[in-house]
């Protein structure tokens, strides 16, 4: 005989409410979601991004859209397509002096200038309130101008995509030399890292060698290449550093056979904690600014200078995060099993001691964003490092200085660096209170 089900228990299973994600990073996300400044500091900065992915659809002297002679352009798309090199612009276009062409039909970007457009009738510190010699309300400059007529509002815009470059690229590069330097020495320690004689001596030997054909040789071509953006210079690195990369992969294989030899093959302890953790000292006891300062004045001006600089001197705090974290790890019980299974070191640290201790370095990073917009905002401010045509905060907060009276462009400028660094800062405060497993409840 069947039993039916009572229809009461039923419904009361039904009406059971599903058990929350117990995971560690739901936790995290929900204790995130309580801090509400965390919240919104997080989505003014998805807003940020935004404007900086869409900076050339915002402000920009091309049309977005235009027909002419019958037929049809998107010269904001084509420029991306001409500077990628599979593309060219119509020989009515070269040289085309956009605002003055007889369209059939043309859609303007909000902000019809780029940074670096010079309007001439309204030179001189024009603000936003004042009269301004335009055509119609589309060419009005809405957040004045500077000395020489550049509209503030389009410079703006585009100073958010630098200020964000800066920060995601060089806390990029600091996350990596953080990560692999803080790993070794916390992993290893002083005492857990052995290498062979002849592999010291050979790695010493061509580290010098791949050095100098992987950068001092290019440095020509490293150069050059910063005159062609951002990814022409990031092509150009990742090719030096494969060169570094197979250099010294040839010295460690001409090291295999050698080891073979018993003085050569003899295992010597390498104090990585020790060394590492001296050479972060010796870099936090020269002043960051200085030291950029150094670099910066035996370099041609360029942001991508810059970003490169902060990356390779904002690592440092990265990497005693990440070092405290695997001091802890590598005790306990599934690492301790991956080792006994006789995995490689080089599996044990990256596949499982390293995802398992990233937790602190997120912080870090937020933080380290924060401070390398600020410190290219001070270097911009300064004059220093950066091109002069290049526009970024800093440099419209610099103008500020000769004028007193032109306000607009020390407010504005000091605005969106103060707004943009708090809700980084807040985002790291929140995310340190998420991690926190003292406040999960």
């Amino acid at each position: 005989m069947e039993q039916t089900e009572n229809p009461e228990t039923q419904k009361v299973v039904e009406q059971k409410p599903k058990q929350a994600d117990q995971s560690y990073w739901a936790i995290v996300r929900r204790q995130f979601k309580k801090n509400r400044p965390a919240v919104w500091s997080l989505r003014f900065l998805y807003f940020i991004l935004f404007i900086a992915l869409i900076a050339d659809f915002l402000a920009n002297e091309k049309p977005l859209y235009c027909k002419y002679q019958g037929e049809t352009y998107f010269p904001v798309f084509r420029e991306y397509l001409v500077k990628a090199g599979v593309a060219s612009w119509p020989k009515e276009f070269v040289n085309a002096d956009w605002k003055n062409m007889d369209y059939d039909r043309v859609i303007w970007p909000p902000i019809p200038y780029l940074p670096t457009n010079i309007d001439f009738l309204n030179s001189n510190y024009v603000g936003p309130f004042d009269d301004q010699i335009v055509e119609s309300k589309r060419w009005h400059h809405w957040l004045g101008t500077d000395e020489l007529g550049r509209d503030v509002l389009s410079g703006m815009i585009h100073a958010t995509r630098i200020a964000m470059l800066v920060g995601v690229v060089s806390m990029s590069i600091a996350a990596l030399l953080g990560i692999l330097f803080g790993s070794f020495a916390g992993y290893f320690g002083d005492s857990r890292l052995k290498m062979s004689r002849i592999s010291i001596i050979m790695n010493l030997i061509f580290v010098v060698i791949a050095f100098f054909y992987a950068f001092s040789v290019r440095s020509y071509a490293l150069a050059d290449s910063l005159g062609d953006g951002l990814f022409a210079f990031l092509g150009s690195l990742g090719l030096s550093v494969l060169i570094f990369t197979a250099i010294m992969a040839v010295g460690n294989l001409i090291a295999m056979p050698l080891k073979k030899v018993k003085y050569f093959g003899h295992k010597v302890n390498i104090a990585m904690d020790i060394i590492v953790m001296r050479f972060i000292e010796v870099l936090n006891s020269i002043p960051t600014l200085l030291l950029i300062l150094a670099i910066v004045a035996l370099t041609q001006p360029s942001i991508i200078i810059i970003m490169v600089i902060i990356g390779l001197t904002g690592w440092t705090g990265i990497a005693r995060f990440i070092r405290g974290e695997l001091l802890r790890v590598r005790s306990l019980e599934y690492i301790e099993a991956a080792q006994a299974l006789g995995y490689s070191e080089a599996r044990i640290i990256f596949k499982h001691a390293i995802p398992n201790s990233l937790t602190p370095v997120l912080i870090a990073i937020a933080f380290g964003v924060a401070s390398a917009i600020l410190i290219e905002s001070t270097l911009s401010f300064l004059g220093i490092g950066v091109p002069a045509e290049v526009v970024t905060w800093g440099s419209l907060l610099s103008d500020a200085r000769n004028v007193p009276d032109a306000w607009w462009l020390a407010i504005f400028p000091g605005f969106a660096i103060f707004i943009t660094v708090t809700i980084f800062n807040l985002i790291g405060d929140g995310l340190a209170d998420a991690i926190d497993p003292r406040l999960k409840k």
